[in-house]
This record gives structure tokens, sequence and C-alpha cells, in this order.
């Protein structure tokens, strides 16, 4: 049996593209044969990034610049790679956003609440139902990228924790009620990551506040994800954990 299964001729669409774990998770899929569909807010990042990885690949990528939390544009979104590609086999569920490290849940404004809750849970949702309908007819797998903070208490983010255990539970509930119809639903959870994350709210990103190998690099989450998507029915990778090793000492 083979350790490896080819993503030759299958669609990816990915949210939260344009940098981070989004980027090299389409960067690692198109390199294993798939079309890919990148969706993100950012169009000139998109492209850049499209036109590297065509230049590097035989695969197409096609850029979808929509904001997650845009029920209609999300929905544009979903049909538009159905359109180009004939079909849909996986959703990275990915876009996210950070609260800000400094605010309580006194002090946090209702703007930030509504705009990270907007991303965080109303574009998964948004996301998701657009894609079912596809991905039933591929027997296909919705990929959620979770986080530790949606498995453990997180004190000083309490708000975004909660988004991140609510992905968590709506994708292992989906679980549930899709895996009669052959669709795969998969939860990656990782710990820290030198991305982006925070670059709304916060003062520094993970990739400023984190040295190279320090923790972990939006690769290795794009291979857990490309594991994930390589599964065929009736097989699924329920749930991955990535941590750095140290991670859980102080638990």
């Amino acid at each position: 049996m083979p350790t490896e299964l080819s993503l030759s001729g299958k669609t990816m669409l990915i949210t939260g593209a344009s940098a981070g774990i989004g980027e090299a998770t389409a960067e690692t899929l198109a390199a294993k044969g798939a079309n890919v569909a990148i969706v993100a807010r950012r169009e000139s990042k998109l492209r850049t990034i499209a036109d590297r990885i065509e230049s590097e690949t035989d695969e197409t990528v096609l850029v979808l610049p929509a904001d997650v939390s845009d029920e209609e544009a999300v929905d544009a979104a979903v049909e538009q790679t159905v359109d180009e590609f004939g079909r849909l086999d996986v959703l990275v569920n990915n876009a996210g956003m950070a609260t800000g490290s400094d605010v309580t849940v006194e002090t946090m404004p209702t703007e930030q609440y509504r705009a990270v809750m907007g991303v965080n849970v109303d574009g998964m949702f948004f996301v998701t139902r657009a894609a079912l309908p596809h991905l039933r007819e591929t027997s296909g797998i919705a990929i959620f990228v979770g986080s530790l903070a949606g498995q453990y208490p997180r004190p000083g983010a309490p708000m975004y924790a909660a988004t991140k255990w609510w992905t968590r539970g709506f994708a292992h509930s989906l679980a549930g009620a899709v895996g009669p119809d052959e669709v795969g639903v998969t939860v990656i959870n990782p710990a820290e990551v030198r991305t982006e994350f925070g670059k709304e709210y916060r003062d520094t990103m993970s990739q400023d506040r984190y040295d190279p190998d320090e923790v972990s690099e939006p690769e290795a989450i794009a291979d857990a994800i490309a594991f994930a998507a390589q599964q065929e029915p009736p097989n699924v990778v329920s749930e991955l954990d990535l941590y750095r090793r140290d991670k859980l000492s102080n638990f």
C-alpha cells in the first residue's frame, strides 16, 4: 500500500491564503499535483503567491479575493472554483485572526469582538456551508485549522479561545452529520506558529516574536494538512495536534 497518495487532478480551496499557514498550504498542495484556489482579502498578495506557485509547478492557481465574513463573496468564490476546475475535493478552512493581547473581556471594543467573530466563526460556517454540496459529490474532505487554544483554557485570550473551541466543536459535530455521505472532516490543532498572526490587533506578529525554529513554521502545518487531504474513503484523519515538544511542560 502506498504511503503517500497523489493529489493530481484534485481541487483544493484554501482560505486565509495570503500569508502564513494558508500560503504554505497552497504551495505544498500544488507541489503534490493539486489545482489550488486561494482566498483572502489581499488580492495583490494572492497574485504574487499564485505567480510564484505557477512558475514552480505545472498547476493552476485561482485567485479569489474575498472576505470570509461576507457570505455572498464566499458563495461566489466557491462557485468560481467549481466553474474553473469542475470539482472541489478539499476545503482548508484556515482564515482566522487574533484578539488584542492587551484587552480583557471588560475592555474589548465591540468592533474588535465582531470582527474576530466574523472571521473565526461566521467565516468558518459560511465557507463550509457553500462547499459541502460539492464535497459530497467528490467524497471530499473539509479541513479546519483549529488551535491548542481550542483544547485548553486560554486566560489571556478567552474570546479568541472560544472561537477555536467553536471551530473544533462544529467540525467534530459536522463529521457526525456528513460522514454517512462519505465527506471527511479533519481538525488540525497547531500551537504557536511563526506567521502574521496578530497583525490586526496586536503590537507584534508571531513571526516577529519568535526566532526561526523556536516554534512551528507554517510549512510544518501545511505538511499536516496535506497528510489529511490525501486520505481516501473510508479513512479520515479526525484530529491532529502539532505542538513543539516542550509545549505541555507547564500544564
